[in-house]
């Protein structure tokens, strides 16, 4: 890991302390996101009511700039404009310095027309699977938030994650539930009750963003 995506995680335990045993998992979760990009895969997320918020709020940090512009490179803004160019189109001069590179992320809550569809034809507790099942490929990533480890229809996804050949995180309570025997990683945090579990899922996964994004778009 590069040495300041180290100082990300080393600002964080100095911050919470809590966080302290669960250090190391939180740098294999980096790991796992940074090798999941570094392959061209990409992250799929869900969860259900506040880790539903959360699944969007990794989202939305992971798709465009976060702690970091992401300036378009040279070689993606010649692509655009050659392509467009070979149509008779262009962008508006002001676009492309606006556009920042993104990290492909699905949060799979979102999808509202079909979670619905599946809800009634095949079960609530496929919502997640069913869209992993058609989304998910050999090398993506799921993260699966549930206070309890046990969301039935979160569990299910990540099994079905693991039968595709994804990798799998779980983001738990101290408990872990099915999530910690499911999933290749679960980060518990130390906390029991469902409020102080989020109040730690926001700094953990605020900094898995922020190291991903350091470790692929910091200069130098």
């Amino acid at each position: 890991m590069r040495d300041d995506c180290e100082q990300i995680l080393n600002d964080l335990i100095h911050r919470l302390p809590v966080l302290n045993p669960i250090r190391d998992q939180i740098a294999q979760a980096a790991d796992m996101l940074m090798d999941t990009y570094s392959r061209g895969g990409k992250v799929l997320i869900c969860g259900n009511g506040g880790s539903a918020a959360d699944s969007e709020h990794i989202a939305g940090e992971l798709l465009k700039g976060f702690m970091l512009r992401r300036p378009l490179t040279a070689q993606l803004q010649d692509d655009l404009v050659n392509r467009l160019a070979e149509r008779g189109l262009k962008l508006g001069d002001d676009v492309l310095p606006r556009l920042q590179m993104g990290l492909p992320a699905v949060s799979l809550v979102s999808q509202t027309a079909i979670a619905s569809a599946i809800a009634n034809d095949l079960g609530a507790d496929l919502v997640y699977a069913q869209q992993t099942l058609a989304l998910g490929r050999p090398g993506d990533l799921l993260i699966g938030l549930s206070t309890s480890g046990n969301a039935r229809n979160v569990v299910q996804a990540v099994l079905v994650a693991g039968g595709l050949g994804m990798k799998t995180l779980g983001m738990t309570g101290a408990n872990g539930g099915l999530m910690a025997q499911t999933a290749d990683l679960c980060l518990k945090m130390p906390a029991d009750t469902t409020p102080l579990i989020q109040e730690l899922h926001l700094p953990v996964y605020h900094v898995l963003c922020a190291m991903v994004e350091q470790n692929f778009f910091a200069e130098g």
